[in-house]
């Protein structure tokens, strides 16, 4: 069984998986032979402290004139992205052998900055072509090289006996390049790795530069082996970090020749070299469809046959005369509530529709955005793309919040349409703006490069108040023309007394255990989106992920409707927040896991790691909240509306 679902899912997910990150209309980059090859520097990252910082914020080597900004999008500049030019000379095909690029010495303040930068775990972040650099390290066990594609390079390392700290002052910068066409005397890169070293450099005769002579330039290293790369082997002693320390900073250029394709060279980034094997995303959506199956199973043996049974003696009783009502049967179930099933949320109506309206937003804008990213529009090989994304769809679909919350308003009977439209309209977007704005002002004066540009944030605010605002009010326009939506009922004035409950039909029960199941169902997926978000990989499985996020849903409708037919048994008619906070409790043990899944970063003491890390989780938790929470709504609505339409009632 589990073997047929794994090939079934195989074939679902080449349907919609992406196989290649570009589309018509991105051209490759060809070198002729002797050609500038640009390398850049994007910003410095640490999964420790979470605070991405500005690459020359460290005594490092700048070009000539300055470092000049590279940052092409707004979904750079908001996920922290800070690309800058560098001082390294690279030319196509030209090998370069322990290069002199400058010489530091450091003050006090300096020496304390890369010490701490060094301690906090910082890697640094090379770009080539579009293509960000794989590290190349010692592999602890084997004591042999081993590549790393994501999260950069260290600055330098700790010493594990001394714990005194070393700065990585050479690299081997190796290049794969590809001639597609042999008759064209053109190349392709296809491949970028940097192999950090950390090296005590000397000059021959102990000549002692001062940084800026040209005869220091000219002279050569006694550390360095004329045209020989360097090797670890060839080291003899460390650059450690201290005040009034010379930092001469070098590096190698190695060019390997490879029969990768242009439109290839990501795969190795995004599977990490075959790191994670395939087989467990299988296993986990397997399970997953074992999940459902198993649910989907029992809501159709018990519910299909409880209605049936149930339905046919409501008929049957609506039949007879009422002496024999009287005479042979007391109505009881669910039919009981049949004059109070349709009344308005007793707390908080409007509430109630802002956040199924917020909800529908949400699950829209999450729709287009996994199926975009399953095709490839939006992909880590265009950096920015996937923010860039979530933005224009999301504030599309503010026209569909409207529509849904206003729709829902107008059955209830609500008189302040205004400000229900309003509500949506600024509730969840505006609290993840404010969010999002007090960590940027907080980021700018820890000198992050997270801090996104004043302009930038004058954009975002742009973008909400002049397109998914005006969007919104349109949607609640047109749902406010609508005729109102019909019950098949009658509520009556008087609302029935509910019964106090059996201890397992306590909706509060109901509520913590129908979270359980959605939760288990996208479980493993979510460890990999956890890895991503906060650890600097590369999710690209998006055919994965929209299987899980349709799992997902599908769960949260089934454990629903079978929670609020057994509320509605036990004559519990307040089912609207019931079957919202039944499915949203999913998110609740999404932030209990991401508690304690935090001890995975090994984190830093620094209050803003735990402001960020907590307050975007928070803050992903309560989206979470929202698409689970409607779809469990929307889906009772339905199954309240049909099983007593089918019903007489007097």
């Amino acid at each position: 069984m589990v073997a047929f679902v794994s090939r079934l899912l195989a074939a679902a997910t080449l349907a919609v998986g992406a196989n290649g990150f570009y589309i018509p209309g991105v051209q490759p980059q060809e070198f002729a032979k002797g050609a500038d090859v640009t390398m850049k520097v994007n910003a410095m990252t640490s999964i420790h402290t979470q605070i991405p910082k500005d690459f020359y914020r460290l005594p490092f080597c700048e070009p000539e004139g300055g470092a000049k900004m590279a940052s092409e999008n707004l979904g750079e500049f908001i996920t922290g992205n800070k690309i800058q030019t560098s001082a390294y000379k690279i030319n196509m095909l030209e090998e370069t052998f322990c290069q002199k690029l400058c010489q530091i010495v450091m003050s006090k303040v300096e020496s304390a900055k890369l010490r701490l930068h060094i301690k906090y775990g910082y890697h640094n972040n090379w770009i080539i072509d579009n293509l960000p650099s794989a590290a190349v390290g010692l592999n602890a066990a084997s004591g042999e090289k081993q590549k790393h594609y994501a999260g950069g390079f260290p600055v330098g390392f700790i010493a594990t006996d001394t714990k005194q700290p070393y700065v990585f002052n050479h690299v081997n910068i190796i290049i794969d390049y590809h001639q597609h066409d042999p008759a064209i005397d053109t190349y392709r890169v296809v491949g970028f790795a940097v192999e950090p070293m950390s090296i005590a450099h000397k000059f021959e005769g102990d000549y002692d530069w001062d940084g800026k002579s040209s005869e220091g330039a000219a002279k050569a290293l006694s550390t360095c082996t004329p045209k020989q790369h360097m090797e670890r082997g060839m080291i003899e002693k460390n650059q450690i970090v201290d005040p009034d320390q010379k930092i001469l900073y070098t590096y190698d250029v190695v060019w390997k020749p490879s029969d990768v394709a242009w439109s290839s060279r990501w795969d190795i980034y995004l599977n990490e070299d075959h790191l994670v094997p395939a087989q467990v995303h299988w296993y986990s959506i397997t399970n997953s469809i074992l999940v459902v199956l198993f649910l989907s199973l029992l809501v159709i043996s018990i519910l299909v046959r409880n209605l049936r049974r149930d339905i046919a003696a409501y008929n049957a009783l609506a039949a007879l005369a009422d002496e024999e009502k009287d005479e042979e049967y007391d109505e009881t179930g669910w039919k009981l509530v049949h004059a109070d099933v349709f009344r308005p949320p007793e707390n908080m109506p409007m509430m109630y529709c802002v956040c199924i309206g917020g909800g529908v937003q949400l699950i829209v804008s999450l729709f287009f955005i996994i199926t975009f990213s399953a095709v490839g529009f939006l992909s880590p090989a265009r950096r920015g793309s996937l923010m860039n994304g979530i933005l224009v769809f999301y504030m599309l679909s503010g026209i569909l919040a409207g529509y849904v919350s206003s729709v829902l308003y107008k059955a209830f009977r609500g008189r302040l349409w205004q400000l229900c439209t309003v509500i949506t309209a600024v509730l969840f977007p505006g609290i993840a703006f404010c969010l999002f704005l007090l960590f940027n002002v907080i980021l700018y004066f820890k000198h992050s490069s997270a801090s996104a540009p004043f302009l930038d944030v004058i954009i975002l605010a742009a973008m909400w108040c002049c397109v998914s605002i005006p969007l919104t009010f349109l949607g609640a326009y047109f749902g406010y023309k609508q005729e109102a939506l019909e019950f098949p009922t009658v509520t009556s004035t008087i609302a029935r007394a509910i019964p106090p409950p059996q201890p397992l039909l306590h909706p509060t029960v109901g509520i913590l255990i129908a979270g359980v199941v959605p939760f288990a169902a996208a479980y493993v997926e979510l460890f990999f989106i956890m890895t991503s978000l906060w650890m600097d990989q590369y999710y690209y499985v998006f055919g994965f992920t929209f299987i899980v996020f349709l799992i997902l849903i599908i769960t949260c409708a089934e454990v629903t409707v079978l929670l609020v037919y057994y509320q509605l048994c036990a004559e519990n008619h307040r089912w609207w927040w019931f079957s919202f906070f039944a499915p949203g409790s999913t998110a609740l043990y999404t932030f209990i896991y991401s508690v304690f899944w935090f001890k995975s970063l090994e984190a830093s003491r620094m209050v803003m790691t735990y402001l960020l890390y907590f307050g975007y989780m928070a803050l992903i938790c309560s989206a979470m909240l929202l698409v689970t929470g409607t779809v469990g709504a929307l889906t009772s609505l339905w199954f309240v509306r049909k099983i007593f339409g089918t019903i007489k009632v007097d």
